[in-house]
């Protein structure tokens, strides 16, 4: 099967969802108006609630929750084939994932920019909102933890990619200045902004080899440095580091696809991975254990997080939501398509993807994962004439980018979390912007240092993909609830709920029989799953009670 043909069959099918039916969702279910007043506006500080224009909005809302996750699931996914990978980006980001940040995205622009966890709490009861803000804290810290650790590994391995990273932090640093403290246009400064990166990629590898030392910083020194920075991104306003960062990486990003996709259709390459395969060697069932391995490329618990988070206090209209809520994801869905490309048509021959791919455990390895996305699209990229050191320089770049603006934005939003949590029980310290950011980022520290080099993180990261996903049921559950109770249908969020609901139920019941069953080797997975189980359970079953009230 040739890959070219079908990324534009899926590039079709994102135009048609996003012409279609995201539409009738502003249009029929959330009622959209530009007159409609905005939190950005009501209750604008300069920190978090910033006015912000929508192609800036829309690039840092597109950055923030495009992590490394949508290319480390489908560059494992494909195990199972490449068919059942391709359907589940496709037709979960169009029906379920584009629709859940939508969402999201909307019931926080209509609670006063409040989060979707603070949401629970007016929808369902307290209790609901302390349980899942407790559910929610624990996945972000993973997060935290496993990305600062993918970013230095990735710093070491692609010692090139050090400098333009750099360099693209003093620019958005710069950037943020002049727009926001000397009224300058935000469009040319980051086109020279984005210039100045690009150059930076094609000198990335002669800076590192001048500057050995930099060569020669461990990944366990890069979690430090990594996470001392995400503290002071976290605490910084909005508008000097975060948003014109975010949107710098939105080019970078944006570029990336641009040049993958044009990659593919020069080099039209052939899918030499199997079209499905039911039993690969020590992997588990595909059903139901797809739908929780990609999950940031078709739908993520995350996004709804980053929707509630960050985006909603920065939106400037409400009409604003569609494109940047449902588009976004629309934008991570077609990322989530080259992963899965790269994973299955990077590769020069059949036989070279099956070595990669010969089992469970050779596949699913972090590195592995990474160096399929980043050889397999470097290979594409260097189609173009582009010499492969520079393409692969270029990719990790575009993976570092990914995961760094997921890492600043997961460290602000943990720090709301933290102060939610604080605020609902009364616990007056913790509403400060700096001990919530240092309670936050000193937790994910000291996750990551209790493996040695830094991969404490990874520890846990077994169960991301689950709770991931049972965070994205609950926020479907949260808005059918709000839904209902404003007269509105609410089938368009309780299928996709019970689906995802139920596949994901499924995966963490089958983990938990396997961990229990090496509880000696896995016991932290299997206590710290069941937590997040039986949390799950308890607010679905508290929120279904209310809905189904609320229809008697």
């Amino acid at each position: 099967m040739n890959a070219a043909v079908l990324a534009l069959i899926v590039l079709a099918l994102f135009a048609l969802g996003y012409r279609f039916y995201s539409s009738f969702l502003a249009r029929a279910i959330f009622s959209l108006s530009d007159d409609e007043g905005v939190p950005s506006r009501q209750f604008e500080d300069g920190v978090d609630f910033v006015p912000t224009r929508r192609h800036v909005l829309w690039g840092h809302h597109f950055a923030s929750i495009a992590g490394a996750a949508p290319i480390v699931g489908p560059a494992i996914a494909v195990i199972w084939g490449w068919l059942p990978a391709l359907l589940w980006v496709s037709l979960g980001t169009i029906f379920m994932g584009a629709m859940h940040d939508f969402s999201a995205l909307v019931i926080s622009l209509r609670h006063r920019g409040r989060s979707i966890g603070e949401i629970a709490g007016h929808v369902v009861s307290a209790r609901v909102q302390a349980l899942f803000l407790i559910v929610i804290s624990f996945l972000i810290w993973v997060v935290l933890a496993v990305f600062a650790f993918i970013i230095g590994t990735l710093f070491t391995s692609n010692p090139g990619s050090i400098f333009p990273i750099n360099v693209q932090i003093i620019v958005a640093l710069g950037l943020g200045w002049l727009v926001y403290r000397r009224g300058v246009g935000m469009f040319l400064p980051s086109v020279v902004g984005y210039a100045l990166l690009l150059v930076a990629i094609f000198y990335g590898n002669a800076f590192a080899a001048a500057f050995p030392v930099i060569t020669q910083i461990s990944v366990f020194q890069w979690v430090w440095i990594l996470l001392i920075y995400s503290f002071v991104a976290s605490v910084l306003p909005v508008w000097l580091l975060l948003q014109p960062r975010d949107y710098l990486n939105s080019h970078q990003l944006v570029t990336g696809l641009v040049v993958l996709t044009a990659g593919l259709i020069v080099l039209r390459p052939t899918i030499v991975a199997p079209m499905v395969d039911l039993a690969p060697e020590g992997a588990p069932s595909m059903i139901p254990f797809l739908f929780v391995t990609i999950a940031c490329g078709a739908i993520s618990g995350f996004h709804g997080l980053v929707s509630s988070g960050t985006t909603s206090k920065q939106i400037s209209c409400m009409a604003d939501a569609r494109p940047i809520g449902y588009g976004g994801m629309l934008a991570e869905g077609y990322l989530g398509l080259l992963a899965t490309l790269a994973a299955t048509a990077g590769f020069a021959t059949a036989a070279e993807w099956h070595s990669h791919y010969a089992s469970w455990g050779a596949a699913s390895g972090l590195a592995a994962k990474l160096d399929a996305f980043v050889s397999g699209g470097a290979n594409f990229v260097a189609s173009l004439g582009i010499p492969v050191d520079t393409a692969k320089t270029f990719m990790a770049v575009m993976v570092i980018a990914f995961a760094a603006t997921s890492l600043d934005t997961g460290a602000r939003i943990q720090r709301l979390v933290i102060a939610e949590l604080a605020e609902a029980y009364s616990f007056k310290p913790l509403t400060n912007r700096y001990a919530a950011s240092l309670l936050g980022i000193g937790a994910a520290l000291l996750l990551a240092l209790t493996q040695g080099g830094g991969k404490g993180g990874l520890a846990l990261w077994p169960l991301f993909g689950t709770t991931n996903q049972l965070v994205a049921g609950v926020t479907l559950l949260i808005v059918s609830i709000w839904l209902q109770r404003l007269g509105k249908p609410i089938v368009y969020t309780m299928v996709p709920f019970v689906m995802v609901g139920a596949v994901t139920a499924w995966a963490m019941v089958g983990n938990l029989i396997d961990y229990y069953g090496n509880f000696d080797e896995f016991w932290l997975l299997a206590l710290m799953g069941s937590t997040i189980l039986i949390l799950d359970v308890w607010i679905t079953l508290e929120g279904l009670r209310v809905l189904l009230k609320g229809r008697s």
